[in-house]
């Protein structure tokens, strides 16, 4: 008999339960701090109708949509009609428009969910992968983006993610940007699209871009000058406010700036070549880095415009959205260094069959005082070694051990897993010693 292959399906991962747990913990802190933020949880379908998803993402986007094929009597046409979610924005714009009059203005919402695109899979290149996007629709004021930026910044601090940085832009002063140095309109995008690469590929980098996308040498020499000068704000702003739009972008980010003020975990300055890929974007844009990873966690921007699209009128927006996948992998890097032990806090074993009952009544009088506490359930001999490295895989932090001895006297004998200490203790002081070692 063939076997069946057992991975999943390219492009998709298995989660085992170490790394489920910490994405549930997660997600729980970035819920409970989006809600403190005044953001109410939003969801929708996992799939919908092909026409709601086409020609949202562009040319290259509608080829990454995942298509169904029509179902039962229409399978045969090869016909799709549906189609699996691509992001959370789209779905969020259907909602606005279906709605709208039952929303509150503005609307402020977040959404955690998977999303699929029919990419081609490779390292860190998922067709199946969660977003987590924060929004406020229907308000055209720059406090919507300052308290967007806050929320954010709070989350990573909740999530113990100090040491981020929140660069900050606007549409409006790079428009400005392309003025001053005299770039023509129909090259902006092919410009800023150059720029934005300038922390990975350098000055040198940038220029022979530029060059490729046909700027003129005269605007690449003025500009490459500024991106070498040591206050590169400094120098890019003196173009920036060369142009009516340039000085309303920096007065943009001047506003959100003071808006926004310190934030815990982080620091939050204008960054005056980051683009954020501008397609759609219309106000403030941000990007948000971390010293532990090279590359951005978080991101966003105002869209007046995009959640209209279903309305034929201009809705104002603003919203970020959190990498939440090299999120959880900064996550992952702080456990593994921290040696941190994250399954239930006790494992009561099982020393003979006669204390069975006893075992089980213990460990329900100690999940009733809040410990999170496993059974030891394995079948064969009961042997001790077998079960303490069984709450060793799990990452059990204590393990009570209470044989036919322990029993007759009442008591309980405690074994730290983390540092190998062992007491016996009576059963009335058992909770006082759990939560001495468990820093309660």
């Amino acid at each position: 008999m063939a076997t069946i292959d057992a991975n999943p399906p390219s492009g998709t991962r298995d989660f085992l339960p170490a790394e489920v747990s910490r994405r549930e913990r997660a997600f729980a802190a970035i819920r409970t701090s989006f809600q403190a933020h005044g953001f109410e949880p939003l969801d929708t379908p996992a799939f919908e109708r092909l026409d709601v998803l086409t020609g949202k993402y562009g040319e290259e986007g509608d080829q990454l949509i995942f298509k169904i094929l029509r179902r039962g009597e229409h399978e045969a046409t090869g016909d799709a009609d549906l189609a699996l979610r691509y992001d959370l924005t789209v779905p969020l714009a259907r909602v606005a428009a279906r709605y709208g009059s039952q929303l509150p203005t503005p609307f402020k919402r977040y959404h955690i969910a998977p999303v699929w695109r029919a990419d081609r899979p490779g390292k860190g290149r998922f067709r199946e992968f969660f977003q987590c996007d924060v929004d406020t629709v229907g308000s055209d004021s720059l406090v919507a983006d300052a308290a967007t930026i806050t929320a954010v910044a709070d989350v990573l601090d909740q999530l113990g993610l100090s040491g981020f940085r929140v660069q900050l832009n606007s549409r409006r002063a790079l428009a400005g940007l392309i003025e001053g140095y005299g770039i023509p309109e129909p090259l902006e995008s092919s410009t800023l699209t150059a720029l934005d690469k300038l922390d990975k590929i350098g000055v040198d980098g940038v220029a022979a871009e530029l060059t490729d996308r046909g700027i003129a040498p005269a605007a690449i020499a003025a500009l490459t000058a500024d991106l070498g000068s040591d206050d590169l704000a400094g120098a890019v702003s003196d173009r920036i406010t060369r142009s009516e739009r340039g000085r309303q972008g920096l007065a943009e980010v001047d506003r959100v700036l003071e808006l926004v003020g310190k934030v815990p975990g982080g620091e939050v300055a204008f960054a005056p070549v980051m683009a954020r890929g501008l397609s759609y974007y219309t106000g403030p844009v941000f990007e948000v880095v971390h010293d532990g990873l090279d590359a951005t966690i978080a991101a966003g921007g105002r869209y007046d415009g995009l959640i209209g699209m279903f309305q034929s009128l201009d809705v104002p927006a603003t919203g970020g959205s959190l990498g939440i996948e090299r999120i959880l992998l900064l996550l992952e890097q702080a456990e593994t260094a921290a040696g941190a032990r994250l399954g239930p806090e006790v494992l009561v074993t099982l020393m003979d069959d006669d204390g069975a009952p006893d075992a089980m009544a213990l460990a329900g009088r100690l999940r009733a005082r809040g410990y999170t506490v496993d059974l030891y359930s394995g079948g064969g001999r009961l042997k001790l070694g077998k079960q303490l490295k069984y709450a060793d895989r799990r990452g059990c932090r204590v393990a009570l051990i209470r044989g036919e001895d322990e029993r007759a006297a009442a008591t309980v004998t405690v074994k730290d897993l983390s540092s190998g200490d062992q007491t016996t203790v009576a059963e009335a002081d058992l909770s006082a010693t759990l939560d001495a070692i468990l820093g309660r």
